[in-house]
């Protein structure tokens, strides 16, 4: 398995992924990602085994310490002197989860959050997710006032030291 950063490339491995991954409500669209993709490459981080995209992890950069539904959307809230870098898609295709796959790529972008001197990251999840996400040492900080999909999400930071 490679991690790797994304190009523009991967961007339709990249819209499958979450496509499969995500429901409807929630998964991003092609065009968001390459809108993102555009803006903020640098924050996308990908894995592949042998040639396929199998995973992703990805979101801009912010001062903010919670992420905003608009965040989703438009790509003037990325600043790259941001403290944060927000975590706003991580996934990994059914087939290869339990893999160490999405463990690789959270610590990657952690590593790489830390190389560039933010003071965290931050994420949104459901509460089933929360134990997982303080595994790595993240916080919760509360329900999101993010209503993404129509679903209820809790607010995460990652406070890097």
């Amino acid at each position: 398995m490679v991690i790797r950063q994304a190009t523009m490339n991967d961007l339709d491995a990249i819209t499958e992924v979450e496509k499969v991954c995500f429901p409807p409500l929630e998964a991003a669209p092609r065009e968001s990602f390459e809108r993102r993709l555009a803006a903020f490459m640098d924050c996308f981080l990908v894995a592949e085994v042998e040639g396929e995209i199998i995973g992703f992890v990805q979101g801009c950069m912010t001062n903010e310490q919670v992420i905003v539904d608009e965040m989703f959307s438009d790509t003037s809230h990325h600043d790259a002197n941001g403290d944060y870098q927000a975590i706003f898609g991580f996934a990994v295709v059914p087939e290869h989860r339990g893999t160490g796959v999405a463990q690789r790529l959270m610590y990657e972008f952690i590593e790489l959050t830390k190389t560039r001197k933010k003071k965290g990251l931050i994420l949104t999840c459901k509460e089933h997710r929360i134990d997982y996400y303080a595994g790595y040492g993240y916080e919760k900080l509360g329900v999101s006032q993010s209503c993404h999909g129509g679903a209820v999400w809790y607010d995460m930071i990652l406070i890097l030291s």
